[in-house]
């Protein structure tokens, strides 16, 4: 499995990565992945390619290897094992997964996570197109994800939703806390709205607390802009045992996204540890969220609007619990195990084609 974006470095995608190789190494697969770190591999079946570089893409700062030494590295670990199979992350991306789709010395499975717009998909359209045809299985994590890949590349595109480790979330030991707590995770990036939050943050009552994690080039600006708010913890880059037992501790996460989002995984991963779920109100989140039964959407970008939904939660009426409750029912549908099921049939179509 190649991951073309850094583990040492918090995202989606290298959640998913890990956390599939980790359920199909359960199910008795030899899974290696091969990936860019920076700083120690985080688990023993990583293959570290180097370190990263940041690289702008759909609105967001990715973590890529373009750099020649981890391509050399790539093919010497693809021809060293003689894997079965080769499965793609975001296959086009620049660096190992575009090197592996381009040099395909075994069967491919590519899986498309981006949703939006990725402007190389425009300016380098039929050279992409013709790589893509080099795999042998293609899936996308979502409808738009899907759909952004068949606009500009072609083909058709089985989805398969992201999947979550539920026991990791529905057992977590939670993280102390003194008040009503609010919990946002994500890059400080403008398209992740956490600017949206922290104006929503003034209209609280002085007891609550917002926990802020992870980092980016926003957060430099945003503390000091709101560094008079000592409602605000920031803490930083996080684990993902950290990140568990923090959601387990909040009272409500939020997630006000503005754009750029093909799927809902964190607000998956609220449900499960039980946390009731704030969001954006975005098509991806939409799906996730069962337009509003299974988490409380707010309109996109809109700060009144989310502090009035923070305050619904946070008084954990009869509705919010009966929320809870279609939240963990709805968690469970896309368990990380039923995911890894899904792509063994991928991998053995790919090997054994009838």
């Amino acid at each position: 499995m190649i991951c073309p974006y850094s583990l040492g470095v918090w995202g989606g995608v290298q959640s998913q990565v890990l956390g599939l190789a980790r359920s199909l190494r359960t199910h008795g697969v030899a899974v290696q992945v091969l990936a860019p770190c920076d700083g120690l591999p985080p688990e023993p079946f990583v293959t570290p390619l180097g370190n990263s570089m940041p690289y702008a893409q759909n609105g967001s700062i990715a973590p890529l290897a373009p750099d020649v030494p981890a391509q050399l590295r790539v093919l010497s670990a693809i021809w060293d094992e003689r894997f079965d199979v080769l499965h793609l992350h975001e296959p086009l991306a620049p660096g190992p997964t575009l090197t592996a789709l381009t040099v395909k010395p075994v069967p491919l499975v590519g899986t498309f996570h981006a949703s939006g717009e990725v402007n190389a998909y425009k300016r380098l359209r039929p050279l992409l197109k013709k790589l893509t045809q080099r795999l042998d299985s293609k899936v996308a994590v979502s409808a738009e994800a899907a759909g952004m890949a068949q606009r500009h590349l072609g083909g058709q595109y089985e989805i398969l939703f992201n999947g979550i480790e539920i026991d990791r979330f529905a057992s977590a030991h939670p993280s102390p806390k003194s008040g009503p707590t609010v919990f946002f995770l994500a890059r400080h990036e403008p398209r992740k709205g956490l600017e949206v939050l922290l104006d929503a943050a003034r209209l609280l009552p002085p007891e609550v607390t917002v926990w802020i994690g992870g980092q980016g080039p926003e957060t430099r600006r945003l503390r000091q802009l709101h560094g008079d708010n000592e409602r605000l913890v920031w803490l930083g880059t996080m684990t993902d045992s950290q990140k568990a037992a923090r959601l387990a501790g909040a009272d409500v996460l939020c997630v006000p996204s503005l754009g750029g989002e093909s799927f809902g995984i964190v607000l998956l991963e609220g449900m499960a540890a039980g946390t009731p779920v704030v969001a954006s109100d975005l098509r991806a989140y939409r799906v996730t969220a069962g337009d509003g039964t299974q988490a409380q959407l707010f309109s996109t970008g809109d700060p009144r609007a989310l502090a009035k939904s923070l305050l619904r939660i946070l008084d954990r009426g009869p509705s919010v619990e009966q929320m809870i409750k279609r939240a963990d029912v709805r968690a469970r549908e896309f368990s990380m195990d039923r995911l890894a099921r899904a792509y063994l049939g991928h991998y053995e179509r790919v090997i054994r084609p009838t």
